[in-house]
């Protein structure tokens, strides 16, 4: 734990304080688990906070425990704008740039509030007053889970261990990517200890898909291809296909993942046409050396760890798979 951030996060809270806590875009498990456990905790030190997403999300977090108390902006924009307008302080969680929150963006820069971050992915931006930054950590909700026990440890409760050990394993992927490490570990098994429910989030999360997920992943996999040459493989979904299997938000969370179980593959890529925003949206990961945060800075205005990102596209589906090969083969040495 940064001394220096603990010590002004420290300062700022000694009296109760309104406060808001943002995720970005399509909140993921960690997004959403680490902004309700710390909404939690800063509700029991007497502060007066509360969660504003950005938008919805996925149907499989909605058991977690504060989730009832999300405002969603895009659905009540006139009660989140009084929040942000009011709030002394602002946190950003998952995420470490304003863009990132895309039509709050605006308000959030005009706001009053001192704002803080705390996040871990690479190249942080410089909007924060105090800024917790760790790009080696596993998930925010294990930064977050640091904070809490630097600040106090006795503060663990089930609602606070579910949801950040929700974010923990979703973002290690079951605890399997490499960012996972001993601290990690120990981090859940104090949850577990504090209340958490290992084997009923994980079916919360993995094992209460609708049939029609299970027949699109079916659709996704049968159209897996690998670029020759190369330990590269992508997958594609148009909005037709979206459409035809009822898709609802989250459907495809953890598709692009499969390519990566094919043996020999170190990168793999889905693109998703989102026919409503007019883009197409590119999931990307890989094992080993190779950083898809850097190719998807470099070919597709995205980012986000160094085997993890994500980008987008604003061409054609066509247009975008072929511009997606050829920069997988100027990349192609890098594979080698």
């Amino acid at each position: 734990m940064e001394k220096k951030f603990l010590e002004g996060l420290n300062q700022l809270l000694q009296a109760p304080k309104k406060i808001v806590v943002l995720p970005h875009r399509n909140p993921d498990g960690d997004a959403l688990g680490s902004t309700l456990a710390w909404m939690h905790f800063l509700q029991a030190k007497g502060h007066q906070a509360v969660v504003i997403s950005p938008n919805e999300y996925p149907s499989f977090l909605d058991w977690l425990p504060g989730q009832g108390q999300i405002i969603k902006f895009n659905q009540k924009t006139e009660l989140a704008l009084q929040h942000i307008e009011a709030a002394d302080l602002i946190f950003t969680l998952d995420f470490n740039d304003l863009s990132r929150v895309e039509e709050m963006e605006a308000e959030v820069k005009a706001a009053s509030a001192v704002k803080i971050m705390i996040d871990h992915h690479e190249n942080p931006s410089d909007y924060a007053t105090l800024m917790y930054s760790k790009p080696g950590m596993s998930s925010t909700c294990e930064m977050v889970y640091d904070l809490i026990a630097a600040l106090d440890a006795t503060a663990f409760n089930p609602e606070i261990a579910n949801c950040l050990y929700t974010g923990i394993m979703t973002d290690t992927g079951s605890f399997r990517f490499p960012s996972t490490t001993s601290a990690t570990h120990k981090a859940i098994a104090a949850l577990i200890d504090a209340g958490a429910k290992g084997s009923d989030i994980h079916q919360q999360i993995y094992d209460t898909a609708h049939f029609s997920r299970i027949q699109l992943l079916g659709l996704t996999l049968s159209k897996i291809h690998k670029i020759e040459g190369t330990p590269v493989v992508y997958m594609y979904l148009t909005q037709e296909e979206l459409n035809r299997f009822n898709y609802q938000k989250g459907d495809t969370e953890g598709f692009v993942n499969y390519g990566l179980n094919l043996e020999g593959i170190v990168f793999s890529a889905i693109m998703i046409e989102n026919q409503r925003e007019g883009k197409i949206k590119m999931s990307f990961r890989s094992q080993g050396a190779f950083s898809v945060n850097e190719f998807a800075k470099t070919y597709f205005s995205g980012g986000g760890h160094h085997n993890a990102a994500g980008g987008m596209s604003l061409t054609s589906m066509e247009d975008t798979i072929k511009r997606f090969e050829q920069a997988v083969l100027e990349n192609k040495a890098k594979f080698e």
